[in-house]
């Protein structure tokens, strides 16, 4: 199935304090989740949004909607689930 990657004003203002380099990692695999949702995604149980996905020391967390995927926050991985 194919996807439609959102951003929330959140996940935008979380990529401005990630260093260049590790963020064109980021989002290299984000772009993956077009592809029937590739790459180290975990459904979260009691947690939302409802998926994560793992980048080296970064999460991506994000929930998915009919054909669309809105991605809520990146964070590093001691931050994200506070």
């Amino acid at each position: 199935m194919q996807y439609e990657i959102h951003f929330k004003p959140g996940a935008l203002k979380d990529g401005k304090k990630i260093p260049k380099q590790e963020l064109a990692q980021i989002f290299k695999r984000i772009k993956e989740l077009e592809d029937d949702l590739s790459g180290d995604v975990k459904h979260l149980t009691d947690f939302t949004p409802e998926y994560r996905l793992r980048v080296g020391n970064y999460r991506v967390l994000f929930e998915v909607q009919g054909n669309e995927v809105i991605i809520y926050r990146i964070r590093h991985r001691k931050d994200i689930y506070k």
